[in-house]
């Protein structure tokens, strides 16, 4: 027996993603799809990248009502507009894994210092499970409701935290440097996304304070127990996807990190420690759901942690279903690729 899926907010790259993960995977189905502004086309009219029998499904609107036999949501909406999806779901009694940040954080408060504006629904916050599974994988198991984290944030927090928990860093001074490729904006026209803009070009954005920060502030706290402040600079590059993050950090026994990286990730599917002083590549973890992540020690008391995703897999949809097998007792890896499109 199949798990009958739906996606809302089917015509994003996230949703696209899901789509192709979905066709071809053992236990999930895809049953329903749903889109905003493409509402009414078929899938395979508006994803030049779809084919089958998913590409001749119609796309419903986003807020149509859910077919009876659904058991899973994927929302990959917009921040803000997923919140009324999610509630909606839930109420029809499908378990949701929600892509978009609106039940990432615990706190009206957080939520719109980072979004500037309040929840519609942060009742909800209670049942959310933040879904890192490295670091939250019994609570995910037992959840009906998973947000599942910032691609920012993810390939910050893995290297981040079994630091944090080791109390080896210094926590006043964390730096996060990261560079995203363009499909990280999502697929919706922007000046700044055209070709001539975007190519030959790298630059900054999202300062002075960039909505992740709070994110990943958060979660350190709520994995680590250490209360931190971050210095988060994100960079756009002119790549489809992709995602290095480089963490600046100070603090005691540098030459202790990689084992302690080591030895939390020993076991993990989708987590690779590099040798030290090995450094990761977006190429190398391109179309996986794999991190992985390199440190080079620069002194007694400074190091330098890269950490690699590919910001559509293990960043968004990739991890969302990872979530969702765990969701339904599956295993973990079903559906998911370690292994990396290479060249």
């Amino acid at each position: 027996m199949t798990i009958p899926v739906a996606i809302l907010g089917a015509t994003g790259y996230t949703g696209a993603e899901l789509i192709r993960l979905i066709e071809t995977h053992p236990e999930f189905e895809v049953e329903h799809l749903g889109a905003h502004s493409q509402a009414g086309k078929l899938a395979g009219e508006v994803l030049p990248g779809c084919a089958g029998s998913v590409a001749n499904m119609t796309l419903a609107a986003a807020d149509a009502v859910l077919p009876d036999d659904v058991e899973l949501v994927f929302t990959a909406l917009p921040h803000g507009a997923a919140a009324n999806s999610v509630f909606a779901a839930l109420e029809a009694g499908k378990k949701v894994v929600d892509l978009s940040a609106d039940f990432r954080h615990k706190s009206n408060d957080i939520y719109k210092s980072a979004y500037g504006s309040d929840h519609p629904h942060s009742e909800l916050f209670d049942d959310a499970v933040y879904g890192l599974c490295e670091f939250s994988r019994s609570d995910v198991s037992g959840a009906r409701l998973v947000a599942n984290p910032g691609c920012y944030p993810t390939s910050t927090l893995l290297p981040l935290v079994p630091l944090l928990k080791a109390e080896l860093i210094d926590t006043s001074s964390i730096i996060v440097d990261s560079k995203s490729g363009a499909s990280g904006a999502g697929r919706s026209a922007k000046t700044d996304l055209l070709y001539c803009e975007l190519n030959d070009s790298v630059k900054a954005y999202g300062l002075p304070r960039h909505r992740h920060a709070w994110e990943m502030e958060e979660w350190a706290l709520g994995f680590a127990g250490q209360k931190i402040q971050l210095r988060f600079v994100p960079h756009i590059l002119p790549m489809s996807r992709g995602m290095l993050t480089t963490l600046h950090l100070s603090g005691s026994e540098t030459n202790n990190w990689h084992g302690i990286l080591h030895d939390t990730f020993a076991d993990e599917p989708f987590v690779r420690v590099l040798p030290q002083g090995t450094l990761p590549s977006t190429a190398g973890v391109s179309g996986s759901n794999r991190c992985d992540i390199g440190i080079a020690v620069l002194g007694d008391h400074e190091a330098v942690v890269v950490s690699c995703i590919d910001n559509l897999l293990k960043g968004a949809s990739g991890q969302a279903v990872q979530n969702a097998n765990l969701m339904f007792g599956l295993d973990e890896t079903a559906g998911l690729a370690i292994h990396a499109l290479w060249p």
